[in-house]
């Protein structure tokens, strides 16, 4: 079962892949607000969330679907799905 530390690694790299593909200044993984609304606050577009998640598909090996998008609103959503998904395919390899 992952622990309260594999969640917050998640939101770090979530948070410098985020800073990365989207060219953020001013901000670092650890001073990005993992609550803070990507779309409200931030200004990411359907776009901008799309290739992160092309990046993020990479890196984890995990698919994120398209329908799920609109949910993933915040770095912390997006971690706790990357986990999720993580998870899930864990299991299925163990089966």
């Amino acid at each position: 079962m992952p622990t309260g530390t594999d969640i917050e690694k998640i939101i770090l790299h979530v948070a410098e892949i985020m800073i990365n593909e989207l060219k953020l200044e001013d901000v670092t993984p650890e001073t990005f607000d993992p609550e803070i609304d990507l779309v409200d606050e931030v200004g990411i577009d359907s776009m901008d969330l799309a290739t992160v998640a092309l990046v993020l598909r990479d890196q984890y090996g995990i698919r994120i679907d398209e329908d799920d998008y609109p949910k993933l609103t915040n770095i912390r959503l997006i971690s706790e799905y990357i986990e999720k998904k993580l998870n899930e395919k864990s299991e299925a390899a163990a089966c």
